[in-house]
């Protein structure tokens, strides 16, 4: 049993920022990590031509900016780049190939007691600790809903954290289920590939410019409004005003997309040239799958086409409650944090969560100041 004051698991950007904060305050901790490197979602899971959708300022990581030569928009290998750094900088030393099968609070001795199978040796390792800081995160395992026929369909079918980029898919006809972020900038990349590219779009979706965007954050404070009643009304009737791009026969949103946002945690689409290549037909749109029989998938508006492979852009699901024992009070069932912002992060006993607040990287590093403020100051009243 090894003992120490914060156990973090999950080393991704929200574990990594977290143990920074405590690094500064010389407060002891360890970060248990499954995959065999921090950061595995933007090292391994995520397609080349990806980039971060808010400009730098609103993604960088508590106590170090991105450099001043890096573009507006960081790439994905220079976000992996300025994690190396961060990692390097602050003296984070994630144990990687740990997976947390069970962690619970012992109410005698008033500790955290977690349980991790060193995949590497195959021997499991105990951890004994004041603090647990669950840091996996939303996105933690690739979501592909149920479709009837899904078993028989004779092309591939993926989660989007496997596509890399379109060109094997030259020539071919795709089609890509779900019109957020991750799908309508996958349905860009295959369509310049040469691939014969569809989406899916289920349900109505805001489109934004990335300059719509970068405006209303500089001007309205963007994620910052969010936690001030009178800012968010503000930011919503002025995203009521901006332009959304109507898919197909999708009926208009009902509400602006800062207001979905802050209710329900669906991030707006930034158009990334999607839009204009579904005008100009080079981009088909589709309503929801009713059924798949083969090669031969059928829509909901009755339409039958035939696809060589399948994309599901249909989001993560959190494996909190896959490990977690107890812990009601912080996170539901489906492993999401029960209370809102801004105090979303802190639990009873200890439990803290860091990056489930939809609030991307900026909502991760405010979460992670926060977490690491509060730790200090229970031990030192202690």
């Amino acid at each position: 049993m090894e003992a120490i004051d914060v156990v973090i698991v999950g080393a991704g950007p929200a574990g990594l920022a977290t143990s920074a904060c405590l690094n500064r305050l010389s407060i002891p901790n360890i970060v248990l990590e499954r995959e065999d490197c921090y950061a595995s979602l933007w090292q391994k899971r995520a397609y080349d031509r990806l980039k971060l959708h808010l400009a730098k300022e609103y993604c960088q990581l508590p106590f170090m900016a991105f450099p001043s030569e890096s573009p507006t928009f960081v790439p994905r290998r220079g976000f992996i780049d300025y994690l190396h750094s961060y990692v390097s900088h602050f003296r984070i030393n994630p144990r990687c190939s740990r997976s947390v099968e069970s962690a619970y609070h012992d109410e005698e001795t008033g500790k955290w007691h977690i349980r991790a199978r060193n995949v590497d040796l195959n021997v499991h390792e105990e951890y004994s600790a004041r603090f647990l800081v669950v840091a996996t995160g939303e996105n933690s395992k690739g979501f592909i809903p149920e479709v009837s026929g899904l078993d028989s369909f004779g092309g591939e079918f993926i989660h989007s954290s496997k596509y890399e980029k379109g060109q094997k898919y030259r020539g071919k006809d795709v089609l890509v289920v779900g019109c957020g972020n991750s799908g309508m900038e996958i349905a860009y990349d295959l369509s310049n590939w040469g691939a014969k590219t569809s989406i899916v779009a289920r349900s109505p979706v805001h489109v934004l410019s990335t300059n719509i965007v970068y405006i209303g954050m500089r001007l309205l404070g963007f994620w910052r409004a969010m936690q001030h009643s009178r800012l968010h009304s503000c930011l919503t009737k002025q995203a009521e005003a901006w332009r959304y791009f109507k898919l197909r026969d999708s009926q208009d949103p009902p509400k602006g997309p800062f207001y979905v946002k802050q209710r329900v945690g669906r991030t707006p689409t930034i158009d990334v040239g999607t839009v204009e290549k579904i005008r100009r037909k080079e981009v088909q749109v589709f309503p929801s799958i009713r059924g798949i029989q083969g090669s031969r998938i059928e829509f909901a508006n009755g339409e039958i086409k035939r696809f060589d492979a399948i994309i599901f852009a249909t989001g993560y699901k959190s494996t909190v409650r896959h490990w977690l024992k107890g812990g009601q009070d912080l996170f539901d069932e489906s492993g999401m944090p029960k209370l809102c912002i801004p105090n979303i992060w802190k639990g009873k006993n200890g439990l803290y969560c860091s990056g489930f607040a939809r609030r991307g990287l900026f909502g991760i590093s405010v979460d992670s100041q926060n977490i690491a403020k509060d730790i200090d100051l229970a031990l030192k009243s202690q």
